[in-house]
C-alpha cells in the first residue's frame, strides 16, 4: 500500500504511513472486537457459579452494548479533536480493567454490571470502529477508502477466530476467571500497539460532497446530520444490525446447549463467523466502491433475515448451525464500510468519528435490547423461540427502511459554514 500522499498532511509530523495505519487499525480491532464477541462463552459458567439468572447475564452484555453506543459519539469527537492515539491508549486500559474486575469480582453488580457492562463498553468504544475507521478514512484517498475500510473491518473481525477457541479451552480446562484474566492481559496489547498510531488530528480529506472542506462545530454537524432524512433512515435501520448480532453473540452458545449440541459447536460457530466476516467485510468494501451502498446495506439485512428464518425451519444440528454461521459471518461487519462510506459521502470527514458514533448509538440500542430480551425470554419461557422471531421481524423492517434511503448530500447552509 502506498504511503499517505503529501497532499494529505497530518497535524502530527510523525504520522505513520497509510500501510502502517491500516495494519495497526486491523490488529487493534481484531483484539478489541474479538474479545467482546466471546462474552457468550462465559454465560453458563458465570450464571452457575454466581447463582444468577440468564437475564442478569444478558443485562450485563446489554449494558456493555448500550454504554458502548453512548460513549461512541463522545470518544469519536475526542478522536476528531485530539487524534486516535490518546483515545486508544486510555480506552485500552479501561477495557483491560473491566475484564480484570470481571475476573476477580465475587458479586454480579461489580463483576458483570461494572466490569463487563460499563468498563468494557467504554473500552471497546474507544478501541473499535469509530476511532480506528476515522483514522483510516482520513489517511486513505477517496478512491480507495471503501476498499481499505473493508480491509480493516475484515481483518479486524478474525480475532474471534483465535480468541473463541482459546477462551472455551481455558473455561473448560481451567476456570472462567482464568479465561477472563487472560483476556485482560491480551487487551493490554492494544495499549502497546496504540503507541505507534498517529497522535495528531489528521487533516480533512477531499470528500464526496459539496463544500467538503468546511469545518463545522460538533453540535452543528450533528444537527445537520439529524435533519437529513436519509441519514435518519440509515441510523434507524442500523438498530436491526445491533439487535441481531449482539443477540447471537450473547446467546448462540447457550441456545445450542439447549438444543443438545456440545459447547465446542458454539465456539466453532463464533470462530467461523469471524473467518467469514473477514471475507465478507472486504467483499462489501469492494462492492461499495462500485455499487449503491444503500442497496447493499438493504441486501445484508435481507440476507440475515432470510437466513434466520431458514435456520429455524430446519433441525438445529452442527451442520445447519455452521452453515448459518457462515452466512451470518459473511454479512456480519459488511455494513461497516458501507455505512462509513455513506457518512463520508453525505457529510465529509471533518466530524466523521462523531457522526459514525451517532449512527452507532442506534446500533447499540439494538445491541442492548437484543441480548437483554434474549435473557428475559429464556427465563420466562425456557427457550429462545420468541427472540428468534423478533430477529426476523426487526430485520425485515430494516430492509424496507434502508432500500429507498436518500443518499444525496445536501448543499451546506450558511448557518453550517465555518466562521
Amino acid at each position: 500500500m502506498a504511503a499517505v500522499s503529501s497532499s494529505r498532511p497530518s497535524a502530527d509530523s510523525g504520522s505513520p504511513s497509510l500501510f502502517v495505519i491500516v495494519v495497526l487499525a486491523s490488529v487493534i480491532m481484531a483484539v478489541s472486537m474479538g474479545l467482546r464477541q466471546c462474552f457468550g462463552l462465559f454465560q453458563a459458567s458465570v450464571t452457575s457459579e454466581l447463582a444468577i439468572s440468564a437475564a442478569s447475564f444478558g443485562f450485563a452484555v446489554a449494558l456493555h452494548n448500550l454504554v458502548w453506543g453512548v460513549s461512541q459519539p463522545i470518544l469519536g469527537a475526542l478522536g476528531d479533536r485530539f487524534g486516535p492515539r490518546p483515545v486508544l491508549i486510555a480506552c485500552g486500559l479501561i477495557y483491560a480493567a473491566g475484564l480484570g474486575i470481571m475476573a476477580s469480582s465475587r458479586t454480579p453488580f461489580v463483576g458483570l454490571d461494572l466490569g463487563l457492562g460499563v468498563l468494557t463498553g467504554i473500552g471497546v468504544a474507544g478501541t473499535g470502529f469509530g476511532v480506528l475507521l476515522g483514522a483510516v478514512s482520513h489517511a486513505a484517498p477517496p478512491a480507495r477508502r471503501s476498499q481499505l475500510l473493508g480491509v480493516v473491518s475484515g481483518i479486524g473481525s478474525v480475532g474471534v477466530l483465535g480468541l473463541a477457541p482459546l477462551g472455551q479451552t481455558l473455561i473448560q480446562t481451567q476456570d472462567w476467571r482464568v479465561a477472563a484474566f487472560s483476556f485482560a492481559v491480551i487487551c493490554l496489547g492494544v495499549v502497546v500497539l496504540s503507541l505507534f498510531v498517529g497522535g495528531g488530528r489528521a487533516a480533512a480529506a477531499p470528500a464526496e460532497q459539496p463544500s467538503p472542506s468546511a469545518a463545522v462545530s460538533v453540535m452543528a454537524a450533528a444537527r445537520e446530520a439529524l435533519s437529513h432524512r436519509g441519514f435518519v433512515c440509515m441510523t434507524i435501520a442500523f438498530f436491526a444490525c445491533g439487535f441481531q448480532l449482539q443477540f447471537i453473540t450473547a446467546h448462540l452458545p447457550r441456545f445450542l446447549g439447549l438444543c443438545g449440541l456440545p459447547p465446542s459447536v458454539g465456539a466453532t460457530a463464533l470462530g467461523l463467523i469471524g473467518l467469514c466476516n473477514a471475507v465478507g467485510s472486504y467483499a462489501f468494501g469492494l462492492l461499495g466502491a462500485r455499487y449503491s451502498r444503500k442497496h447493499l446495506l438493504a441486501g445484508i439485512y435481507a440476507i440475515r433475515t432470510v437466513a434466520t428464518a431458514v435456520y429455524l425451519s430446519l433441525p438445529i444440528t452442527e451442520a445447519t448451525t455452521l452453515v448459518f454461521a457462515i452466512v451470518m459471518g459473511f454479512t456480519w461487519l459488511g455494513v461497516v464500510p458501507l455505512v462509513s462510506g455513506l457518512i463520508g459521502r453525505l457529510f465529509g470527514l471533518s466530524n466523521f468519528n462523531m457522526l459514525f458514533g451517532l449512527v452507532f448509538l442506534c446500533h447499540q440500542v439494538g445491541g442492548f435490547i437484543g441480548p437483554f430480551m434474549g435473557g428475559v425470554i429464556l427465563d420466562w419461557t425456557g427457550g429462545y423461540t420468541i427472540a428468534w422471531y423478533a430477529m426476523i421481524v426487526v430485520g425485515a423492517v430494516a430492509t424496507v427502511l434502508q432500500w429507498p434511503m436518500d443518499d444525496l448530500p445536501r448543499p451546506r447552509s450558511a448557518a453550517l459554514s465555518p466562521a
